[in-house]
């Protein structure tokens, strides 16, 4: 008797194991779904940000946005969309492009002083990295394994533009000036690509980036021939992620140039994209005319994401 009580529990035990294991599959089924993913969200309340811009996410998977309920501040959004004012700027100065190094430093193109600030997140205290009177103005930034920064300055008015290389020491150069006008720009996730995209041109560029941060063997990557283009990133195979300005979407595209996917947001202007959430595959978008940001799930985790230490 006791024999066959024992069978039955290890029977019941079994059940209860197949029972959880099948649970866990369809959670992870779910999760994977097609339906679930790309299908965007209001993440943060409409008209809370004034010209969001720069969505950075820290290795604690902490959002920061710039330009919370007013210019010239940075916000922190926790992981379940509320929002704080995280730091003002000092010298009224207003940010566009943001990311964060590997060692956890906040790096801010500030477009109104010629500035690229880092800021020390513990102190909440910003000090100048660089600053560029030749600079038009440093729009967005990318970043590589090493941080080294690279910046897209547009001259908006003569629709012409340059890349910028900062090293982590301060140093600054050009290292193109016959650009259009230059806005979003990304490092491949093997760092040997430099994608720039311009605005008024509709065109996205690729460069093969040097180990010791130099571009050559410029060529075109995609071309569109409606709507402008705003920030870029790409997702941990190389992907990249492109916001059509005035389009509403985010546009999946191929490390060959191919247009994989376009991503309808509810608002028509966003500005940029970040990667995040508890498995880098959340895409964070700010959208200047709903003022607020808006998320959806992706299939692959982000470039940075994967980048930054844990």
């Amino acid at each position: 008797m006791k024999r066959r009580n024992y069978h039955i529990i290890a029977f019941e035990g079994s059940l209860v194991i197949i029972f959880i294991a099948g649970i866990c599959f369809f959670a992870a089924a779910q999760e994977k779904d097609p339906a679930k993913l790309f299908q965007s969200r209001s993440f943060t309340a409409p008209g809370s940000f004034i010209s969001p811009e720069g969505p950075a996410v820290d290795a604690k998977g902490i959002l920061y946005v710039v330009n919370y309920l007013h210019k010239g501040t940075v916000g922190q959004i926790l992981p379940g969309g509320q929002a704080a004012i995280f730091m003002q700027l000092p010298n009224r100065s207003i940010g566009n492009g943001m990311r964060f190094t590997r060692s956890g430093d906040m790096i801010i193109a500030d477009y109104i002083n010629h500035n690229i600030l880092k800021v020390d997140m513990a102190g909440r205290q910003s000090v100048i990295l660089v600053h560029e009177p030749a600079m038009n103005q440093p729009n967005d930034i990318a970043i590589d394994k090493n941080d080294r920064l690279y910046a897209s300055d547009p001259d908006w008015k003569k629709g012409t533009g340059r890349i910028w290389r900062i090293d982590p020491d301060g140093g600054a150069r050009v290292l193109d000036s016959s650009m259009g006008t230059v806005n979003g720009i990304e490092v491949s996730p093997d760092d040997r690509v430099l994608y720039v995209n311009e605005t008024v041109q509709r065109k996205i560029w690729a460069y093969d980036l040097s180990r010791e941060g130099n571009i050559s063997h410029k060529r075109l990557l995609i071309e569109f021939n409606d709507f402008g283009m705003d920030g870029m990133r790409c997702d941990r195979k190389g992907n990249l992620y492109v916001t059509r300005y005035g389009k509403g979407t985010v546009a999946k595209i191929s490390p060959r140039g191919k247009l994989l996917r376009e991503i309808v947001l509810n608002g028509k202007d966003p500005t940029n994209l970040a990667f995040g959430g508890k498995d880098g595959r959340t895409v964070y978008v700010t959208v200047k005319d709903n003022g607020n940001i808006e998320s959806f799930l992706a299939d692959i985790p982000g470039r940075e994401w994967k980048m930054m230490k844990r």
